[in-house]
């Protein structure tokens, strides 16, 4: 799954969070995206609360 919050073709630098989750940013430290691998066995796993919850994210230098 993809969640884009900018639109247009954007150069990005990648953080990767954990080996599900990674966050693209754009030169000026804006979030472009947030990419979950495998997000229904991620999100939807039985047992599991259906959410997803990312903190302290801050810019990262170009």
């Amino acid at each position: 799954m993809y969640i884009r919050f900018l639109d247009g073709p954007v150069e990005v630098t990648t953080h990767r969070l954990s080996e599900e989750v990674a966050v693209n940013y754009s030169p000026d430290g804006r979030i472009v995206g947030i990419e979950i691998l495998d997000a229904s066995a991620v999100v939807f796993s039985p047992g599991q609360e259906g959410r997803i919850e990312v903190e302290n994210l801050t810019p990262v230098p170009a």
